[in-house]
């Protein structure tokens, strides 16, 4: 083989392995465990209202008793709306209120939590006190499907052999490991998940 002709073998093989590693970054960011009964569900935070319609169907399939909610987090525009008396209702309760209200989930099965949290490492933190207190066992977390990874990677560095940790992504969820990149949201998210699942193996923990 002469030399132009290995360099363009070269050339084609490293666009391939580049192709193929870039396809594979949305199986790469998505890992959903089989569902089993559990002691709760645990909602992370982030307006999603399908981690809402999620977890209540999960309720009513029987796979757990309880549905807790992350109280999410207030930014400086919501806490001005409350200091002119604005009637504002944090994430959490708007997920709560929905499921009771509208969605058939009993008020008594559904909790939540009082933590202030903004990233996936506090909402393991705010959850292992619940678990720990109540003695569960197995907890079903709900996030959507492209943070699947590296939620559960923080919810299994945080609650350790504790607690066996099942991570779901809402069946509404649009995003698509296998095709992620054929849609301008599923870029963005691939984009967006990647850097931070790395930087979480690296042991950030933000």
């Amino acid at each position: 083989m002469s030399i132009s002709r290995l360099q363009r073998f070269l050339a084609t093989t490293v666009v391939i392995a580049i192709a193929a590693a870039l396809l594979g970054l949305g199986r790469m960011v998505t890992h959903e465990d089989p569902l089993q009964k559990a002691d709760a569900i645990y909602v992370l935070g982030g307006n999603w209202t399908e981690r809402w319609l999620e977890a209540s169907d999960l309720y009513k399939e029987g796979y757990a008793p309880l549905i807790v909610i992350s109280r999410g987090t207030i930014d400086e525009g919501e806490r001005e709306l409350q200091r002119r008396g604005v009637p504002f209702s944090p994430e959490g309760e708007r997920g709560r209120n929905i499921m009771v209200s509208h969605l058939g989930i009993p008020a008594a099965a559904v909790e939540l939590m009082t933590a202030d949290v903004d990233n996936t490492a506090q909402e393991a933190e705010a959850i292992r006190g619940f678990v720990t207190a109540r003695h569960w066992q197995r907890l079903i977390v709900i996030t959507d499907r492209a943070t699947t990874r590296r939620a559960g990677f923080a919810m299994r560095r945080v609650l350790g052999g504790n607690v066996d940790v099942i991570m779901r992504g809402p069946r509404a969820d649009g995003f698509t490991p296998n095709g992620w990149w054929k849609t301008r949201s599923g870029t963005r998210t691939v984009f967006y998940e990647a850097p931070k699942l790395i930087a979480y193996w690296l042991g950030l923990k933000g």
